[in-house]
């Protein structure tokens, strides 16, 4: 599942070219922060992510 827009990544950094393997890279990290962060909602009984989870 791709969260990461390609083109956005470019925007964020317009002073920079961007390698082709970053937006992949960024997007297994956010996929690891949210299964984490999900991790962390259930241990606390909540079925709602929460900004504090992250």
């Amino acid at each position: 599942m791709d969260l990461i827009v390609k083109s956005k990544v470019k925007s964020a950094v317009p002073d920079m070219n961007v390698a082709s393997d970053v937006p992949d890279a960024l997007n297994k990290k956010v996929l690891e922060l949210l299964d984490q962060a999900a991790k962390r909602a259930k241990l606390n009984g909540r079925r709602t992510l929460q900004a504090k989870d992250l």
